[in-house]
């Protein structure tokens, strides 16, 4: 398949992929709804008349909209439809765009002249916990390589429900926050500004598919059809803010700071030629947890930190997403157990990603073991944690055999200083 659109072939969007964004123009502050293709955003505000198959013919207001949730709310067979109308649309032998001047006009706009925003309305955030070794590095650190999991990890797919008002969109700078630390053990608390900042090289999913009812659940064989896409996700932390706040229900103002993800959500089905065998889980999860299919994918992640009186970017950890133990699937059976209802446009986040290798730890407390072993970045500066006005860059990608890049574009966020905090 070849699109009539011209980009290089190391692109992060060819036409198999189109992922789904949200955008404005300079002319245009109106919100629409767009698929990145190459170097261009096809806008499909502009084209929707053009949805003219037997599933969305009736439904192409969803594409009218300024966000994703309708569209996100329908079924996954009009997800599928609407991918296979736009990549027709855009495949070099058809005619209907490619020979209309005028439209195709309107409907193509560079990328580097638009204002990318949240993709969707987020009506609620899970942050799950689901890289074995993450988890195993952190047990390891704040307990002894014999207790490095809790007795549930390997039962259960743990989180936490975040702050869904403080996710933004790549790009949105993240501010130091004050709270309280406890500096020496045994002393009195202190409150003042985080002083070991991190960040949290994540992945996050968007739930789609008609709202469940309260009582409802989604075991994990029938998840499938409610996993939309995917965004990159850097789940900003405060690493002392959260020691002395965590116990005994876990995260608060340590994660509610900020969230950043990357504004393009790409979906299931550009994913599938790069499934892979999920992690082997022992013992076996219980039935509800249980899918039979593959639904982990090789998706290779970067991070890179620059700091901000440098030019150099330092390419600080290199991992992959398929080394979560929990699959999504069973993340979302795991939120709906209960009967939690969920909507379209929810999102649940992946837990910091790590690998087996300490170059492919996915945040800096694991990176430099907990400050005692600094990483040296290209221009020679060091860092244990984050310090004011660097700039942190996730990226990721999956690269096929004949060379094709299904690619998340970049997630991006510069750390400020903190606010002084007025009595």
């Amino acid at each position: 398949m070849k699109s009539f659109v011209e980009y290089n072939a190391d692109t992060d969007f060819p036409i198999q992929n189109l992922p789904y964004g949200v955008f404005t123009t300079p002319k245009n502050v109106d919100k629409h709804i767009g698929v990145a293709i190459g170097e261009w955003i096809l806008d499909l505000n502009v084209i929707s008349h053009l949805f003219n198959g037997p599933l969305l013919k009736d439904k192409q207001y969803v594409f009218k909209e300024d966000k994703l949730n309708s569209f996100m709310g329908l079924t996954k067979p009009h997800w599928t439809e609407a991918r296979n109308t736009i990549q027709n649309l855009l495949d070099v032998s058809n005619n209907t765009l490619q020979n209309d001047k005028e439209l195709r006009h309107k409907a193509l706009v560079k990328q580097s002249e638009v204002q990318m925003h949240l993709p969707a309305e987020i009506g609620d955030y899970t942050d799950f916990y689901s890289s074995i070794h993450h988890a195993t590095n952190v047990g390891i650190m704040f307990r002894s390589k014999e207790n490095a999991l809790m007795p549930n990890w390997k039962y259960i797919p743990v989180g936490y429900h975040g702050r869904s008002s403080s996710i933004v969109v790549s790009g949105t700078p993240v501010r130091r926050p004050y709270g309280q630390t406890l500096p020496v053990e045994g002393a009195e608390p202190f409150f003042g500004p985080c002083r070991l900042m991190d960040f949290e090289l994540e992945m996050g999913c968007f739930v789609g598919g008609p709202p469940t009812a309260l009582g409802e659940r989604v075991t994990a064989r029938h998840a499938g059809d409610r996993i939309f896409g995917f965004v990159l996700m850097n789940d900003w932390s405060a690493r002392d803010i959260q020691k002395w706040e965590y116990v005994p229900l876990g995260p608060f103002t340590a994660k509610n700071l900020g969230t950043s993800i990357s504004p393009w959500v790409v979906t299931v089905d550009a994913l599938l030629p790069h499934l892979v065998d999920n992690f082997p889980q022992d013992p076996p999860p219980f039935p509800y947890l249980k899918h039979e299919d593959r639904f982990n994918f090789d998706i290779k992640l970067e991070v890179d930190l620059k700091p901000e009186k440098s030019s150099v970017v330092s390419t600080i950890c290199r991992s992959n997403y398929k080394y979560m133990y929990w699959t999504v699937k069973q993340q979302l059976a795991q939120q709906t157990v209960t009967g939690c209802n969920v909507r379209p446009g929810d999102l649940l986040g992946s837990g910091t990603i790590s690998g087996e290798t300490a170059d492919s730890y996915g945040s800096m407390l694991e990176l430099a073991w907990k400050g005692t072993k600094p990483i040296r970045l290209v221009n020679g500066e060091e860092r244990k944690f984050l310090q004011d006005g660097d700039t942190v860059t996730l990226r990721g990608y999956c690269l096929g055999q004949d060379g094709v890049r299904i690619g998340f574009g970049k997630c991006e966020g510069k750390l400020m200083p903190a606010t002084p905090f007025e009595e």
